[in-house]
């Protein structure tokens, strides 16, 4: 679906305003579009789903920096795509850091389970974060719970919450952010 160009700068000028119909208006118009190249690129729904939410997340954080002379989906494709980059040095840094190159070019992989105090630490994290989830509203929670610690995909918790995908994509979106304010101001 194409929208002109005066329609788009009016739901943008709205969202920077804080207008949530139109944050949802513009997640509905080019979700599709970012979650396409997401799942060409990373050949995986659950990831492309992940990084589709982050990536509309930033951009709704960062909408004051868009710059009007330049496509909106272009924008939003080239945020995608740096999300997908993070996430790919993440995973090798995390590889590399797990695996030494031995003299017969035969890979060891070092043990990478948490020590005590590494627990322990963990454990405090989860209980801080269970602490600031309970914060969040139930329908919030719930989502978050569904996701992240249950692990179900967008279309699972739609089916699931007997909601449109599209509802849970912006509900799970407003939860993370506001988890997201909670902790930061903890």
């Amino acid at each position: 679906m194409e929208i002109d160009k005066s329609t788009l700068r009016e739901y943008i000028q709205k969202a920077k305003e804080g207008n949530q119909k139109a944050f949802h208006f513009l997640m509905d118009s080019f979700w599709g579009e970012v979650y396409g190249f997401l799942l060409k690129r990373t050949e995986n729904e659950n990831d492309a789903e992940d990084i589709a939410v982050q990536t509309f997340s930033k951009a709704f954080n960062k909408l004051d920096s868009f710059n009007e002379e330049y496509k909106f989906s272009t924008w939003l494709i080239a945020i995608a795509k740096n999300i997908h980059f993070d996430l790919i040095r993440k995973r090798k840094s995390l590889l590399n850091s797990n695996t030494i190159d031995a003299d017969d070019e035969a890979l060891t992989i070092i043990d990478g389970s948490p020590s005590a105090e590494d627990k322990i630490i963990i454990e405090q994290n989860l209980v801080e974060l269970l602490k600031q989830i309970k914060k969040l509203k139930p329908n919030y929670q719930e989502i978050i719970h569904l996701r992240y610690f249950q692990e179900k995909s967008i279309k699972q918790i739609a089916n699931q919450l007997d909601e449109t995908e599209n509802n849970v994509k912006v509900k799970l979106l407003r939860a993370r952010k506001l988890l997201a304010e909670y902790i930061k101001n903890n």
